[in-house]
C-alpha cells in the first residue's frame, strides 16, 4: 500500500492485478485478508479526514466491483467479510435511498427494540438521513470503535429487515411477488446482521482476521 491515498487509488495496482490473476481459493483468501488488514491498519494509524472521505465515497466514483473482487468471497465472519458487508450495505442504501428509508422507518415504528437508537438514526429518517447514516457507519470503521460500527450496522440491518417483513405482510394479498422479494430481502438482512454481530465479538476478542 502506498504512503498516500492518491485519488482514486484504494489499493496498490500490483496487488489488485495479483489478485485478479489468482484463481486458487487459498490465494484469493490470503490476498483478501492481507488487503483488508493493510487498509484498516493504514488508515487507523493515520486517520486524516481526507483519507477517510476518499474511502467512504470510493464506490460512488469507482463502483463497488473492485471491492467486491477483493472481499466479497471472504467469509462473512472475517475482517474482509466485515468490510465488504458494510460497503455493500452502504451501496444498497444509496442505490434506492427512498425505499431504504421507508423500510427503516417502518421498522422503527413496529420493532419493540432499541435497535433504532443503536443504529443512530434520526426520527424520522428520510432518504437524505438514511444515506448520511450509512456514511457514518462506514466512517466509524476507520475513525471510531470498530466493533461499535459493526453493531450499529447490525442494528440498521435488523430494523430494515423488520420493516421489510411488515411491508411484505401488508402487500402479500395484493402483490405476492413484491411480498416475496421483501421477505427475501429481510432474510438476507437478518443473516448479515448476525454475521456483523459475530464479527464485533471477534474483534473485541482480538481474533477477527
Amino acid at each position: 500500500m502506498s504512503d498516500e491515498f492518491h485519488k482514486p487509488t484504494l489499493f496498490a495496482g500490483s496487488r489488485f492485478e495479483d489478485f485478479l490473476g489468482g484463481e486458487d481459493p487459498a490465494h484469493v483468501s490470503r490476498v483478501a485478508h492481507e488487503t483488508a488488514a493493510a487498509l484498516l491498519g493504514r488508515v487507523r494509524s493515520d486517520p486524516r479526514p481526507e483519507f477517510i472521505d476518499r474511502l467512504v465515497t470510493y464506490t460512488d466514483e469507482n463502483g463497488i466491483d473492485a471491492i467486491a473482487e477483493l472481499w466479497s468471497r471472504a467469509s462473512p465472519r472475517s475482517l474482509p467479510g466485515a468490510l465488504w458487508s458494510i460497503y455493500l450495505l452502504r451501496a444498497l442504501t444509496r442505490q434506492d435511498a427512498e425505499q431504504s428509508s421507508f423500510l427503516f422507518q417502518r421498522g422503527t415504528e413496529t420493532a419493540a427494540t432499541i435497535d433504532p437508537v443503536v443504529a443512530g438514526a434520526p426520527d424520522p429518517a428520510g432518504p437524505t438521513e438514511i444515506m448520511a447514516l450509512a456514511d457514518r457507519i462506514l466512517r466509524g470503521l476507520f475513525d471510531g470503535d470498530f466493533a461499535v460500527a459493526l453493531e450499529r450496522a447490525a442494528a440498521f440491518c435488523r430494523v430494515t429487515a423488520h420493516g421489510a417483513t411488515g411491508v411484505a405482510d401488508d402487500v402479500e394479498l395484493i402483490t405476492p411477488e413484491r411480498a416475496s422479494e421483501l421477505t427475501v430481502k429481510a432474510s438476507r438482512l437478518a443473516h448479515m446482521s448476525a454475521d456483523l454481530v459475530a464479527c464485533a465479538r471477534l474483534w473485541r476478542a482480538g481474533s477477527l482476521d
